[in-house]
């Protein structure tokens, strides 16, 4: 088990610095934006899975879903929020 919590934990960490390289390479604001959802969800499920093999279901685990699913949901949230700001601020209306 301690080898799946390793992979689980080195995959986040890859994906956060993936993350970090590709914000680097992207040159709009609209691609840059995507490296962060894709962040938030890809390090976030890591960490959750990470979470469960380490306790199996127990209220630690289980917070840490919670958690998740809050960041998920307010990620989301602000990510469209952001877009729709580009988007006035380059002058185009939906």
């Amino acid at each position: 088990m301690k080898i799946a919590i390793d992979v689980f934990l080195a995959l986040a960490v890859l994906a956060a610095w993936l993350s970090a390289a590709a914000f680097v390479v992207l040159h709009t604001a609209f691609e840059r934006l995507h490296v962060v959802t894709f962040l938030n969800v890809a390090t976030g499920t890591m960490l959750l899975v990470a979470a469960f093999c380490t306790d199996g279901i127990s209220s630690r685990s289980l917070k840490s879903t919670f958690l998740i699913v809050a960041v998920l949901a307010i990620g989301a949230l602000l990510t469209h929020v952001t877009g729709r700001a580009l988007h006035l601020r380059e002058g185009e209306r939906r």
